[in-house]
């Protein structure tokens, strides 16, 4: 039997007339019935494309010119924005972006919970350029051109674009990527740095190296060199997470830190731990839940997925005892460190199975009058079906995925609360990523 032949592509740019825009950040046009999937161009606008990929039902196409230009257009700030799958919306306006973030929330509200808050608050934005604090790069030998590359993936492929500088990163990393490629290539084992992780607190930043081989004493002292001349904590990682050990300062304890001035509080973390990338809008987040929940003085509040204890402490300074329930053990200990560190004694930190009934958990059986939740992508469907049993006056609840906050929105009203508030956080600028709060009350 025969294989079918791919129809080659086309050579030449397409002309593309652009009607919406995708979930994804994609312009989308249509011809003869087939729809066109075009990455760089905006509602509105009519450009020339170049044919990516093609299948039955759709086409990826590239923007190569544009010929009739959306008033959201606006220059990229980065040199890259083009090449590198960092970021895919630079190429629009910021008020387009949250816009574009706002609708995104509505949609997925009418479309997978059938609801609308009473009422929709104004985003909360931050500033666009070197906001991110937490990032894995990439690291690639490549033979043809004798260079080390260090960074994000080109878009819709898995190369490594070719940047020296990144203008999202905190610029104690963004504006090292160049000296990092420099470094690596001065390295032996340059072929066997599989990728960087990088973190940054208030007053330190780190770098994780993923070391596929032991590195030599030269190559050691490279990195250390590195890290004393960058003012940058240096570490190895020789296999799985739990083998990452710092190198550089020596001594002292393996964590960096970010404050909460509201509160009075400095949250201590490791650098692989999870925190949020964006420290200007994650204050701001913090203060918006605490005072949606209102919680008074007797409250007895209730915080799931809490992590290392950002919003643990900063409610614990307010109610009269906060329980903060995560998945991960690591983070359990990490906020008992936090709330050791911060003097609190009115918070608890307790490990559990999040994906089931807990109303039965020792520490579940006094009950909760507020109640915060902080899932992962995936949502906590299943957790909301035994969430209300408390009967919280409020529910604040903080997602990352706007389709899973539509559908566990949905079961929260079917229990008899009211989705009173809700809105966008720019945590991420430049990307589709959708940041969003609601608050839940039940009368």
């Amino acid at each position: 039997m025969s294989r079918r032949r791919r129809k080659p592509l086309p050579r030449e740019p397409l002309p593309c007339a652009i009607e919406a825009f995708s979930h994804d950040g994609r312009g989308i046009a249509r011809e003869e019935g087939k729809t066109r999937f075009v990455d760089g161009a905006l509602p509105g606008e009519r450009v020339m494309a170049k044919m990516i990929s093609t299948r039955s039902k759709f086409d990826e196409l590239r923007t190569e010119e544009v010929l009739e230009a959306s008033p959201e257009r606006t220059e990229p700030p980065c040199d890259f924005a083009d090449l590198c799958g960092g970021c895919s919306l630079q190429h629009m306006a910021p008020d387009a972006q949250i816009r574009f973030k706002e609708n995104t929330l509505r949609e997925h509200f009418a479309h997978f919970g059938g609801i609308e808050p009473e009422q929709w608050i104004e985003p909360m934005r931050s500033p666009s350029l070197g906001y991110r604090r937490k990032a894995r790069l990439g690291v690639r030998f490549v033979a043809k051109r004798d260079s080390v590359l260090v960074g994000f993936r080109e878009k819709r492929n898995s190369f490594l674009a070719d940047i020296n500088r990144c203008v999202v990163l905190d610029p104690r990393i963004g504006e090292r990527i160049d000296d990092l490629r420099g470094l690596l290539y001065g390295m032996e084992a340059f072929q066997h740095i599989a990728q960087v992780e990088v973190a940054c607190g208030d007053d330190d930043a780190a770098m994780i190296f993923r070391n596929m081989i032991p590195l030599s004493e030269s190559d050691r002292s490279a990195l250390v060199a590195f890290g004393k001349a960058h003012d940058l904590h240096i570490y190895l990682q020789p296999k799985g997470p739990d083998t990452v050990h710092r190198i550089w300062p020596e001594g002292g304890e393996e964590r960096l830190s970010y404050r909460l001035p509201e509160f009075d509080l400095t949250m201590s973390f490791h650098p692989m731990d999870f925190t949020q990338v964006n420290a200007d809008i994650n204050q701001r987040m913090v203060h918006r839940a605490i005072e949606w929940l209102d919680v008074q003085p007797g409250d007895r509040v209730l915080d799931l997925f809490c992590g290392l204890g950002n919003f643990t402490l900063p409610l614990a300074r307010q109610a009269g005892q906060v329980v903060g329930v995560e998945g991960d053990d690591a983070m359990v200990v990490r906020g008992r460190e936090n709330a050791e560190r911060n003097g609190l004694y009115n918070v608890t930190f307790h490990g559990a199975n999040l994906q089931g009934d807990f109303t039965r958990e020792s520490w579940a059986s006094e009950g909760f009058d507020r109640i915060l939740i902080d899932p992962p992508r995936s949502g906590a469907q299943e957790i909301c079906e035994h969430l209300t049993a408390f009967g919280a006056r409020r529910i604040v609840y903080v997602s990352c995925n706007p389709a899973t906050l539509a559908r566990d929105a949905g079961v929260i009203v079917s229990k008899g609360y009211r989705l009173k508030q809700a809105g966008v956080m720019d945590m991420f600028p430049h990307t589709t990523h959708v940041e969003s709060i609601a608050l839940f009350e039940r009368d």
